[in-house]
């Protein structure tokens, strides 16, 4: 595997996110010295905050799966994990409304499902969910190590035995075909495959191997953080400052002093220059290739991956509602050619509504909840959509959507924010989209990316442009990854994969 070459003992992380933070936890702990330099005054990057008329607010993702890819950050440093942050697991990790009226929750446990599944479709579905939780389970197991935890220096070296087996469980099939080799039923078969939007591909075109994202919520389980998901990069910063990382916020990198194929001094916005020996880079991509004087060879242009509308919304307390509901509509195959073909909004949108407040109630005031409703709508290239003007109107929309799908009165509602993808553009994402790179056949495994640039000996990037791609856990292993092209991988301290427990703390335990 590729490494960086050279002195490694100072390296400066550019960026608090997620990634940036794995990374340092994971410099830190081999014995690197390390200085995270952040631009905003808080950790977390795309996992971000506001705090709104006592409301506190998550900007970023909703949904962490594979606490063990957590714990391993922590554990990178000699932390347990439970004594920064406390986890509720989300029962039932989902709760969704179809069409016709019909719900059904989704069950991390085989036996509840499969008897959720026998009330909702029948036994033969239920026998068919069994095979295809089977499936999804050796799918994990096939790739995991192999593919998703692991660096690549070239396509080539994507051709490991672990290949052949990927290949033999049909992992390079469609993901729609493959679910549906083991159920039929329409409805039930997009509760394992509406993660594809995550991946940025429709179910239809996006390969098999991304099935995984299936299994890790519908069979890993989700969970939640007491004190919202900012709890999350807050309690990797508190480790990561305990374990000797230097972290400046509100520090804003404009270049990097490079004498030939190294960079030697990174200066901030203050003209200030802070030496270093290597270079982890988590910014957006756009932003990388400037500070580096990058010009990819790729003969396509990146593709974005769709982009999303997210609505904040304060209402009366709603304790029948679930934490996470999937809101369907009738249109499936439509609602993503309308997006990532049309380049326009759903005509008959599906809508992921989630309610932190379920988890914990301190994240709004007394008697009241917090809503957080996303709808996926095309990024800026494929529709170039003036949100700016279009986005009050749309967000009307989306709250009468939930209104007429949700079976539960949504009272007294109160709009406290709203993020379109302009305002994602304004960040620097690339096409206004948070979910970075589509994960197309030509942006998957080695064809992805490389966290390392051509010319340039002691930089690495990490972050969900890179490998091993989007999502809390891919973005949290690419700090890791990169970690291991500066020190070169060590045997894995890797805690066992076991349930986390959850416990009664309301806050992380500093």
């Amino acid at each position: 595997m590729r490494t960086t070459t050279g002195r490694s003992e100072r390296v400066v992380v550019v960026g608090a996110g997620l990634a940036g933070l794995s990374a340092a936890l994971h410099l830190t702990g081999r014995g690197r010295e390390v200085t995270v330099l952040e631009r905003d005054s808080v950790p977390g990057g795309r996992a971000g905050r506001l705090d709104v008329g006592g409301y506190r607010l998550d900007t970023g993702p909703t949904v962490l799966t594979m606490p063990h890819v957590v714990e391993e950050a922590f554990a990178a440093v000699g932390e347990r994990m439970e004594d920064r942050l406390s986890l509720a697991a989300v029962d039932p990790a989902y709760r969704a409304h179809f069409a016709d009226g019909r719900h059904l929750e989704v069950h991390s446990d085989g036996d509840r499902m499969a008897a959720a599944i026998t009330e909702f479709a029948g036994a033969g579905q239920a026998a068919g969910y069994r095979r295809l939780r089977t499936w999804l389970t050796r799918l994990y197991h096939a790739e995991f190590d192999s593919f998703i935890a692991a660096n690549f220096d070239s396509p080539l070296s994507a051709l490991r035995p672990s290949l052949a087996r990927l290949a033999a469980l049909g992992g390079f099939r469609r993901w729609d075909r493959a679910v549906a080799a083991h159920i039929d039923d329409p409805d039930l078969r997009r509760l394992f495959t509406f993660q594809s939007l995550y991946a940025g591909v429709a179910p239809g075109r996006a390969i098999a191997a991304y099935a995984v994202i299936a299994y890790m919520d519908t069979i890993a389980g989700v969970w939640f953080p007491r004190g919202g998901m900012r709890a999350l990069p807050d309690a990797l910063a508190a480790a990561a400052h305990d374990a000797g990382v230097t972290i400046r916020y509100d520090t804003a990198v404009t270049s990097l002093e490079r004498t030939g194929s190294r960079i030697r001094e990174v200066v901030t916005s203050t003209g200030e220059r802070i030496a270093c020996d290597a270079v982890v880079l988590t910014t957006e991509l756009s932003e990388t290739y400037r500070l580096t004087g990058h010009s990819p060879r790729r003969p396509l242009r990146p593709t974005a991956a769709p982009s999303a509308v997210v609505l904040h919304v304060g209402c009366e307390a709603m304790p029948r509602a679930a934490h996470h509901h999937l809101l369907f509509g009738r249109a499936w195959d439509e609602a993503f050619d309308d997006i990532i073909t049309r380049g326009g909004v759903m005509t008959d949108p599906s809508l992921l509504l989630t309610r932190p407040t379920a988890a914990d109630p301190t994240l709004a005031p007394p008697g009241r909840d917090l809503l957080y409703i996303l709808a996926p709508v095309p990024n800026l290239v494929r529709g170039p959509i003036n949100w700016d003007r279009f986005g009050p109107a749309y967000a009307e929309e989306m709250l009468t959507t939930v209104r007429d799908r949700l079976p539960i009165p949504l009272s007294d509602p109160r709009l406290l924010h709203i993020t379109t993808p302009a305002d994602w553009a304004r960040r620097g994402m690339l096409a206004g989209s948070p979910f970075a790179l589509a994960h197309t056949v030509t942006q998957t495994g080695p064809f992805r990316p490389a966290n390392m640039i051509r010319g340039l000996e002691n930089v690495v990037l990490a972050g969900g442009s890179t490998v091993p791609g989007v999502g809390i856990p891919p973005v949290l292993i690419s700090g890791r990854l990169a970690a291991d092209r500066v020190t070169g991988p060590i045997p894995s301290a890797r805690p066992a994969r076991r349930s986390v427990r959850s416990t009664p703390t309301a806050a992380i335990i500093r």
